[in-house]
């Protein structure tokens, strides 16, 4: 390969959990193409007592713990590079979608700051990371969970990770709308038979009947997802 590869760092106090999803499908497919060069990064080796601390109790109070800003900002000032982004994973930050996963697939270098317990030091936030990502509004054990989430959704839009430049461009989501319904063989299957114009051979009926099938998927389930404009008529 010729282009330099997209280098993605994951700090994390759960480094087996990563290494996990990078060595399998198409994670691992995209660094055996040289698109994509996973180091993944344990934050206790970036502490610097004999505990290897990464948490301690909030000021003024209240349940759980709050990671410390030490381990991370030595971290980060380890591995960041010129033009580096540091996307913190946290329910405060930017809905993470598909567009915003096409905004960070060109970038060079993306370090995630994996959080825990009750959340990160607040000036982690405000001098450390350059972004912050939410996958949705629930809460999960880690960041890990939700890093890793982001990381797949980026990996797959590098140029021929899916065997193809135009393999995701009727994904979900791709442009605004759910995906239509897909069958394959057989052609019938319980009494529930394969649609007729998909096995017509006729591209142009096929092509409207997805793009139909696709705005009344999306005016239906995820009417949040459904602009105005989009050529569909109730």
């Amino acid at each position: 390969m010729t282009d330099r590869p997209l280098r993605i760092d994951i700090i994390t106090i759960f480094p087996a959990m990563v290494k996990g999803f990078v060595e399998e499908s198409i994670l691992k497919r995209a660094m055996a193409m040289e698109r994509v060069f996973f180091n993944v990064v344990d934050l206790r080796n970036y502490t610097t007592d004999k505990h290897r601390t990464t948490d301690d109790r909030a000021y003024g109070g209240g349940p759980g713990m709050v990671m410390k800003p030490e381990p991370l900002f030595a971290a980060v000032d380890t591995l960041k590079t010129a033009g580096s982004r540091v996307l913190l994973m946290t329910p405060q930050g930017r809905r993470f979608d598909q567009s915003v996963a096409e905004t960070l697939a060109p970038e060079k270098h993306l370090i995630f700051l994996c959080g825990h317990y009750e959340g990160v030091d607040e000036r982690v936030r405000t001098a450390l990371a350059t972004d912050e990502l939410s996958i949705g509004d629930y809460v999960l054990t880690n960041g890990t969970l939700a890093a890793v989430v982001v990381v797949d959704a980026i990996t797959r839009l590098l140029p021929g990770v899916l065997g193809g430049e135009g393999a995701t461009t009727e994904e979900s989501f791709r442009q605004g709308l759910l995906e239509y319904p897909q069958y394959t063989r057989p052609a019938e299957f319980r009494g529930m038979p394969v649609p007729q114009v998909l096995r017509s051979g006729d591209h142009a009926a096929i092509a409207r009947w997805r793009a139909d099938q696709a705005r009344e998927r999306t005016r239906k389930r995820r009417p949040d997802l459904f602009k105005e404009g989009m050529g569909y008529v109730s």
